[in-house]
C-alpha cells in the first residue's frame, strides 16, 4: 500500500447535532471494513492552548474575541504535523470539527436548531446559545457556497443509526478519491 494517503473527513455543525456520536461510529466502521481510522477532536483541550480554550468555553474564564480566534487556529494548526503525518502513512482522519467551526457552527439543511437545542446539556457552553447559533447559520451557509470545497450535507435530525449509514457510504466514496490525490492538496 505504498503511496497510498488516508481521507480527511470533517464533522461539523451545530452543538449536540451528534458530531461525536457519529466521529466514533464512523471510525468504528471503518476500522471493521478493513481500514486505518483514528478519530481527532476540536478544539484539542489536552495541550496548553487547549486547556485555555477549554477554560473559556466553560466560562471559567474571559478571553479577548480577537485573541481566542488566533487560539482555536492556533489548536488547529498545532495539529498539523501530526494530521500530515498520519495521512501520509494512509490513516483516515476523522475529526469532530475543524477550521469551519471557526466561522460558522452549522449549515442551514444540517440540523434544525430546534432540535438541537432539544439534545442533552445544550447551553452549558459559551456559544450554546440560540442567537450565536443562528448568526453562525448564516456564516455556514455561505461557505457551503464554495464550490471547490467537498461539502455533503446530511440531515441530522434523523435517528443516530439513519445518518450513520449515509455518513458511512459518503466516507466510503471519499476513502477511494482520496487515494489517488497527492496530500499536498489539502494545504493549497
Amino acid at each position: 500500500m505504498a503511496g497510498r494517503r488516508g481521507a480527511l473527513i470533517v464533522l461539523e455543525g451545530v452543538d449536540r447535532a451528534g458530531k461525536s456520536t457519529q466521529s466514533r461510529k464512523l471510525v468504528s466502521a471503518l476500522c471493521a471494513a478493513g481500514h486505518r481510522a483514528e478519530l481527532l477532536r476540536f478544539p484539542e483541550r489536552s495541550t496548553e492552548i487547549g486547556k485555555l480554550l477549554s477554560s473559556y468555553l466553560e466560562k471559567k474564564s474571559e478571553v479577548e474575541d480577537h485573541s481566542v480566534h488566533l487560539l482555536f487556529s492556533a489548536n488547529r494548526w498545532e495539529h498539523v504535523p501530526l494530521i500530515k503525518e498520519k495521512l501520509s502513512q494512509g490513516v483516515t482522519l476523522v475529526v469532530d470539527r475543524y477550521a469551519f467551526s471557526g466561522v460558522a457552527f452549522t449549515s442551514a439543511k444540517e440540523v434544525r436548531l430546534a432540535e438541537a437545542a432539544k439534545r442533552g446539556e445544550f447551553g452549558h457552553e459559551r456559544y450554546e446559545n440560540g442567537s450565536f447559533q443562528k448568526r453562525a447559520l448564516q456564516s455556514f451557509g455561505q461557505l457551503m457556497g464554495d464550490k471547490t470545497l467537498n461539502w455533503r450535507v446530511v440531515d441530522a435530525s434523523r435517528s443516530i443509526e439513519d445518518v450513520h449509514k449515509e455518513i458511512h457510504e459518503l466516507c466510503e466514496d471519499t476513502i477511494q478519491a482520496a487515494m489517488h490525490r497527492p496530500l499536498e492538496e489539502l494545504w493549497t
